[in-house]
């Protein structure tokens, strides 16, 4: 069976993978906006990660990336002659806040933005440990709607749990800029994985973008989203469509996500699957907690699960 015959329509998504990776180099991809490529490509990663510089003069840097000693050099020399004063950091994956320490103590920048990795989930009782820079350590946590004066811009802190529950977005309307890290990206969907990804969290933090007025996104991996509204409407409508599929995968009596994983990801290379898995966790816990699927005990990895009305 492949994810044609469950009778869904995805919506499409209107998907940018037209990019060039310049590694090293500080392009500026709007007025006042430069970014400085990682060299980390990989298949979650896209390209790499793009770290901005915000401003000139006194300037701040937005995601500074793995510790990867030749990114830190490049961040340094793109701002030589300038000051960093602060380093915002929308969430602690290891490919967004690494480097934060190194350019820290090569600048004093303060560094501001989320918290510690895994602090939406402390009330829980959830020890988050896979994937993120346990070493963080925020001179700041900027709370959702805090304003940081950097130079001749101000940054507004968007707080948008779901890809982890410690994220953070950053409006700019000096520069005419919205910066979403994993939150949205143009050349893919994001990975919502449980424990710290939550599905419900997300979709919530996607209808909050849609409140705030609308700027250029200019996402930690791939290219700008001119129209941001409109994607983040198309990445709604895909993950509802994703809940119709998983329903129709009960239907058909598969019944665990290993049943369903190949079959709704048929047309996706087999090594993202993993990754596909953990995305379809999060749709059931959203689904079992909105009573539209039921399964014996806490919704999880290895649990059969079942529609509600069967």
């Amino acid at each position: 069976m492949r994810a044609a015959d469950l009778g869904v329509r995805m919506p499409a998504l209107p998907v940018d993978r037209s990019f060039s990776p310049d590694y090293g180099v500080a392009m500026e991809v709007a007025p006042g906006v430069r970014r400085v490529l990682a060299r980390n490509p990989n298949p979650f990663t896209f390209h790499g990660t793009g770290t901005y510089i915000v401003g000139r003069g006194t300037v701040a840097v937005i995601d500074p990336g793995p510790a990867l000693d030749e990114h830190v050099a490049a961040i340094l020399a793109a701002t030589r002659g300038e000051t960093i004063s602060h380093i915002l950091v929308t969430h602690t994956h290891n490919d967004h806040a690494p480097a934060a320490a190194p350019l820290k103590a090569a600048t004093g920048a303060l560094v501001m933005g989320c918290g510690p990795h895994g602090s939406g989930r402390v009330a829980d009782g959830i020890e988050v440990e896979e994937g993120g820079d346990r070493s963080y350590a925020p001179d700041e946590e900027l709370a959702d709607g805090a304003r940081v004066r950097v130079g001749d811009v101000s940054f507004e802190a968007v707080f948008t749990p779901g890809h982890t529950s410690n994220h953070v977005c950053f409006a700019a309307p000096e520069v005419h800029a919205f910066f979403p890290g994993d939150h949205v990206m143009g050349w893919s969907t994001t990975v919502i994985a449980p424990p710290d990804g939550d599905m419900a969290d997300y979709l919530r933090s996607l209808e909050k973008l849609l409140a705030l007025p609308e700027m250029p996104f200019y996402p930690t991996h791939g290219n700008p989203i001119a129209r941001p509204h409109e994607f983040v409407r198309a990445l709604i409508a895909h993950r509802h469509a994703r809940e119709a599929q998983i329903e129709a995968c009960l239907a058909r009596g598969l019944v665990t996500i290993g049943d369903m994983v190949p079959v709704i990801y048929s047309e996706v290379d087999v090594r993202l699957h993993p990754a596909a898995s953990r995305s379809v966790l999060a749709h059931l816990q959203h689904m079992v907690a909105t009573g539209r699927v039921a399964c014996e005990g806490i919704a999880g990895a290895a649990s059969r699960y079942r529609r509600a009305s069967g």
